[in-house]
């Protein structure tokens, strides 16, 4: 069989971009999340647990769902490392990070959102997941963390309450999944879903874009 063409093969070239997709989202979200505990005022430890809830949890609950188990970020000699040593430099420089103009935290915020529901979603699909599960996973591993995080701080998750959240991740996984059943190419197929989540995730906060609520 043509290594281009056999399963297997494919599956470990797909390993090696999720797990680069995994590492960026891990660092970007750390660093998020330590910003957030800082700013709750949280002391050392509770910054750097929360940083590494928010840029591992999304990716643990994904892993445990399609039976990858023991999870990636538990067993892969990078993942708590980067989590703990982006942290601290976070929590080093709280006060510059403190200072960091909106913009520029909600478009870390969309870049992990992008890069985690891509990875999601082909990991799902590499795990027998059905396009409609494979896609929900992605949005899951990309708004896990940040709920988990939310919560331990007693805020809503932003996933309720914040402009197009869940929604940009959706679109997203969604392009990664039809992507991936029309046999394109993985790499720049993860590519495209993780931007048209970064840019729909970036104008909906810029143009304030919501939801219906309920008033």
């Amino acid at each position: 069989m043509d290594s281009a063409t056999d399963p297997e093969h494919s599956r470990t070239r797909n390993g090696k971009l999720i797990r680069r997709f995994d590492l960026a989202a891990t660092a970007v979200f750390a660093i998020e999340g330590a910003a957030i505990g800082g700013g709750a005022h949280l002391d050392l430890f509770g910054v750097v647990v929360l940083g590494c809830v928010t840029a591992m949890g999304g990716g643990i609950l994904r892993d445990l769902l399609i039976g990858a188990v023991p999870p990636a970020a538990l067993t892969d000699k990078l993942y708590i490392p980067l989590a703990v040593i982006v942290s601290l430099i976070t929590f080093a420089f709280h006060h510059p990070v403190g200072q960091i103009p909106i913009w520029l935290l909600t478009g870390l915020d969309a870049a992990g959102l992008g890069l985690f529901c891509a990875s999601g979603s082909v990991k799902a699909l590499d795990h027998g997941l059905i396009p409609v599960s494979a896609a929900f996973l992605g949005t899951l591993t990309a708004v896990g963390g940040g709920s988990m995080s939310a919560v331990l701080i007693g805020r809503v998750p932003p996933v309720l309450r914040v402009d197009i959240y869940a929604v940009a991740a959706l679109l997203g996984a969604a392009i990664v999944v039809t992507g991936a059943r029309r046999k394109f190419p993985t790499a720049p197929t993860m590519l495209v879903g993780g931007g048209a989540c970064f840019v729909l995730r970036v104008l909906s906060a810029w143009q304030h874009w919501n939801l219906p609520r309920i008033h």
